[in-house]
């Protein structure tokens, strides 16, 4: 079975939006480091190029082989940021799409989040669902603590 993750936003992403790209830059980096392939799901291309100057600007020991939808290796990079449905499959999806992506069953593992605010947290309910309906086991955690802080 399929494994999904769901991230609580404390309330400074508010009002602080680049605590959600660090956020998604760190477990991009982690699941570079894993060896696992991962596809970012954004909302526009303006995210996917704002996500993409931020992986771009990491320390050097972080380095992820990263590139746009469309971009780079025929087969894409390892982790590749697109605001289409992907080509080439990967074992991660990281959503931040405000809809369920109707692709995810392609994918091994999930990452989503629960914004703070009360629209946001709707969306994110209805996504819960389409993921247990597609067949996802899903979990709710809160944001790593050295992610918060950075």
């Amino acid at each position: 079975m399929s494994q999904g993750r769901f991230y609580l936003l404390p309330e400074a992403s508010a009002t602080a939006p680049d605590l959600l790209e660090q956020l998604v830059c760190k477990l991009a980096t982690d699941c570079y480091r894993q060896g696992l392939g991962v596809f970012i799901y954004t909302r526009d291309k303006g995210q996917a190029e704002a996500l993409d100057e931020r992986l771009w600007q990491q320390e050097a020991d972080s380095f992820v082989a990263h590139n746009l939808q469309g971009e780079g290796p025929r087969q894409g990079a390892p982790v590749v940021l697109g605001w289409q449905p992907p080509q080439a499959g990967r074992p991660v999806l990281i959503n931040l799409h405000p809809q369920p992506p109707a692709f995810a069953r392609r994918f091994s593992q999930l990452i989503d989040f629960v914004p703070p605010e009360e629209e946001a947290k709707q969306l994110a309910r209805e996504r819960f669902k389409a993921y247990r309906q597609a067949g996802f086991e899903l979990t709710t955690e809160p944001v790593p603590p050295q992610t918060e802080d950075a």
